[in-house]
């Protein structure tokens, strides 16, 4: 695959240092929610992905609004799975192209291999499948779309769904904050496998979620990307805020924009000076009910993970060094 040449090689009509292709990958016509964050999303990654590609996708919002019988808004061979199976259906396929090349049937390139899937699909219900493929090295990108909670059946809370959160699963109440748990570090996770590519994105930051993809694509081995999707449905906010939502939990430390590259952490969005998570909640009416105690409290925790975070994008022996570095070690003669 050409390196970042897709974009350069299209023609257009103006000049500018960075242009998206033209070529539309995920089309209009889907049922996606007005303002729907994770609609961005996947156009955007689409494009980055470019032709010759297989997608695995899991049961969620975007397989529910996009593959509607008889249409699809899908250019690439795309497949439906279900919620806890979709790193494993990639793996096959991954697999499946290997043996079809090492027995000459497959003409060309080898097509890539993406799975994607929601928080719900990622993190909770499909975590023993990603967690497999991670280990056995599978050859594919896997991208979360992270809305925060179930929303395509009726916004329950997921083990991605941000402390103090309201969903119909966690109300707020005289005894209950909304969603009593801190959101689970995914990301952490898949660094902890020690896989070669993993990323934060978003689509309020469009280039930078556009080349982290063809960064996963590029890598040899399993990569994974995590990308904050704004829910105007379940997150209770104006539908033409969700690029600045997006834009907020960066700039508050929320959700912030890093890469782990064979283990190697660097911030690729830096924040000179982090807004306050006010800034960023009171636009979302999930948030509505929190005290200012309460406020503060995961102001003080923002901080507090974005600190450790810095400090792992400085060190110079990463937490968690990959295994899967094409750097081998070298051995004492005689040992």
């Amino acid at each position: 695959m050409e390196k970042f040449g897709y974009a350069q090689s299209q023609k257009y009509d103006t000049y500018a240092a960075r242009l998206l292709p033209r070529e539309e990958f995920f089309t209009p016509g889907h049922r996606a929610c007005q303002g729907c964050g994770e609609a961005l999303a996947v156009r955007w990654v689409c494009k980055a992905i470019g032709k010759d590609a297989i997608i695995a996708h899991a049961t969620g919002c975007m397989e529910i609004v996009s593959s509607g019988l008889p249409q699809t808004s899908w250019m690439h061979p795309w497949i439906h799975v279900a919620f806890e199976n979709t790193a494993a259906v990639a793996s096959g396929i991954e697999t499946a192209l290997k043996v079809l090349e090492r027995k000459g049937k497959l003409r060309g390139p080898r097509p890539k291999v993406v799975a994607m899937g929601g928080d719900g699909g990622t993190s909770d219900i499909g975590l023993q499948a990603l967690s497999g493929a991670m280990e056995r090295g599978h050859d594919f990108t896997y991208i979360c779309w992270d809305n925060e909670a179930y929303m395509n059946t009726g916004i329950q809370r997921s083990s991605s769904t941000p402390y103090g959160a309201m969903t119909t699963t966690s109300p707020p109440g005289k005894l209950s904050i909304g969603q009593r748990t801190w959101k689970k570090n995914m990301v952490h996770i898949a660094v902890a496998h020690g896989i070669p590519y993993v990323a934060t994105a978003s689509p309020s930051y469009v280039f930078d979620l556009y080349f982290k993809v063809r960064k996963a694509l590029e890598t040899p081995g399993p990569a994974y990307i995590h990308v904050l999707s704004v829910c105007p449905t379940g997150w209770r906010s104006p539908t033409d805020m969700s690029v600045r939502l997006g834009r907020l939990a960066v700039e508050t430390g929320v959700f912030p924009l890093y890469e782990v590259v064979h283990g190697r952490y660097r911030l690729t969005v830096e924040v000179p000076k982090l807004r306050h998570v006010r800034d960023y909640l009171r636009l979302q009416g999930r948030f509505r009910h929190l005290r200012d105690a309460d406020i503060e409290l995961i102001q003080r925790h923002t901080r507090a993970e974005y600190e450790l975070l810095l400090e792992k994008c400085q060190a110079p022996f990463p937490e968690f060094p990959s295994m899967a570095s094409s750097e081998e070690p070298e051995l004492e003669a005689g040992g």
